[in-house]
């Protein structure tokens, strides 16, 4: 089985975000990026399906700085293959462009299965799993938990509210949005990680050009502004009661 992952790089919230002078970005002079913890996630679960089946496991992802160490990171892990795709990214991309850049460049790959985080807080238009999935005319599943092989075909599982599970079973090639991986994202020791940065290599495409219609046009990011201050209703049920009716009439509610 040929597995493809797609890896990306978000911006850590633990740190302080600020916006650029343009109004519009946040300032990424300072920002610390990591990777999007469900590619992690979608990466674990690929080493996984290759540890049980010898499936082969391509990481795959855009020219950013600091997106070398994830993917010898994924190398470290076992992955096969490390693909970095370049071009003039140095403005960011949407989730429609980099859908598009990553079809163009799946396409001659010959993928089985492929995996993707099944979103990241930067999707402002939406996860690039069903965008992909769309553009490569393949099968979409999102917020998988765990995936199986079975004679041809791979068994999502689900999980939803209550405790309930679910399974579905996918013919191949498909797309699949992972939520979680069955086991927790694999620690990798630092000199690991310095090991695959000698003994294995990241392969440079170039990509295609950014299209980023269909996409959303930003034009102001600002700090949440405070409004008017809560008012706290006091008294006995009916008198609370009373009083929201009355809010809701002024507000003409009802």
């Amino acid at each position: 089985m040929n597995i493809i992952v797609i890896a990306s790089l978000v911006p850590d919230l633990v740190e302080e975000l600020e916006i650029d002078s343009s109004g519009t970005a946040l300032d990424t002079s300072w920002l610390r990026m990591i990777i999007n913890e469900f590619d992690d996630h979608a990466i674990e679960q690929a080493v996984l399906l290759k540890e049980r089946s010898g499936a082969n496991v391509t990481v795959m992802a855009i020219d950013q700085e600091g997106i070398d160490e994830v993917l010898f990171t994924a190398a470290a892990k076992e992955a096969d293959r490390l693909i970095k795709l370049t071009g003039d990214f140095g403005e960011g991309a949407n989730s429609h462009a980099l859908a598009r850049v990553f079809a163009a460049a799946i396409k001659d790959l010959a993928p089985d299965l492929i995996l993707t985080g099944v979103q990241a807080h930067t999707n402002l238009d939406g996860a690039i799993g069903p965008l992909l999935a769309a553009l490569l005319e393949m099968p979409f599943v999102g917020y998988v938990a765990g995936v199986k092989t079975a004679d041809g075909k791979v068994i999502a599982r689900k999980e939803y509210p209550g405790g309930l599970t679910g399974e579905m079973e996918v013919t191949l090639p498909a797309v699949m949005g992972v939520q979680a991986s069955e086991e927790p994202p694999r620690y990798v020791a630092v000199s690991k990680v310095r090991q695959a940065m000698k003994t294995a290599s990241i392969e440079e495409l170039p990509a295609a050009a950014l299209d980023p219609s269909g996409g959303l046009n930003v034009s102001r990011m600002y700090r949440p502004e405070a409004a008017g201050r809560a008012t706290m209703i006091e008294g006995s049920e009916e008198e609370i009661a009373e009083k929201l009716i009355e809010l809701f009439k002024e507000a003409g509610a009802l």
